[in-house]
């Protein structure tokens, strides 16, 4: 993990950061400098142990913010809460995503209502409620959209389209909020395996349709975040694939 201080004092909000990729794009914005949001909906535990272990290298430097994403109107105060704390927003990541299969058929309103409240609706009221602080700052938005918002997995039609329609307001953003705020985003590939059983076969039929032929890890995606937050100062409106070459056709 790198140490270097390119985020030295800025203020960073990541939602769904007690677990998996999100805890690791915590882990990278921190070890850059940065102040770190920990943004969880029910895994308090796991949140509360990521601040004590980012605050025991560097006191005072990471809190933690319970919010259910899809519960509009407590968004605004999600984003007071860490202003309050952090005296700056200067990066949202909007990491936070329900992933599950909905088989046509069987596809309900609420699955749908649940996929595209934390793929979709979420990030596009957390970047407005943002928005004045990430002009003052010149900050940044990066959101975490997935390389099937553009190649659709089967089964996931409603997952997929939500994940679509991030991509597109990744890009619809970053037109709205030129030239004070970059936006960007970054479409991981097959970096962790659902929570959910996957048997051997499985798994290997995903990778070798990878031409780098191995799983990618959550530290992939967070060094990208890194440098998205950092030096990348003329990249705007991009989705950037981290997926071992997997959407180049399977």
């Amino acid at each position: 993990m790198s140490t270097e201080n390119s985020l030295l004092g800025k203020g960073a909000l990541v939602t769904g950061a007690s677990r998996r990729i999100g805890a690791e794009i915590a882990r990278y914005l921190h070890a850059a400098g940065a102040n770190v949001g920990i943004h969880y909906g029910k895994s308090a535990q796991e949140a509360a142990a990521l601040r004590d272990e980012l605050n025991a290298l560097r006191k005072d430097s990471a809190a933690i913010f319970a919010t259910d994403l899809a519960d509009v109107d407590a968004l605004p105060a999600l984003v007071d809460a860490f202003t309050r704390w952090s005296d700056t927003l200067d990066i949202l990541v909007n990491n936070a995503s329900s992933f599950y299969p909905t088989e046509l058929g069987t596809v309900t309103e609420s699955q749908f209502d649940e996929l595209f409240a934390s793929n979709l609706k979420a990030p596009l009221f957390l970047a407005q409620s943002a928005m004045p602080f990430l002009r003052d700052s010149r900050g940044t938005i990066i959101n975490i959209v997935d390389i099937h918002a553009r190649r659709p997995l089967r089964h996931h039609s409603v997952y997929g389209s939500a994940k679509a329609g991030l991509e597109m307001l990744t890009r619809s953003l970053a037109k709205d909020l030129a030239p004070d705020v970059r936006v960007n985003g970054i479409a991981p590939g097959a970096i962790l395996w659902p929570e959910r059983a996957m048997n051997a076969a499985a798994k290997q039929e995903i990778l070798d349709q990878v031409p780098l032929h191995r799983l990618g890890q959550p530290a992939d995606v967070a060094e990208c975040v890194v440098y998205l937050a950092g030096s990348a100062s003329y990249i705007t409106g991009q989705v950037i694939a981290i997926d071992g070459g997997r959407s180049l056709g399977w």
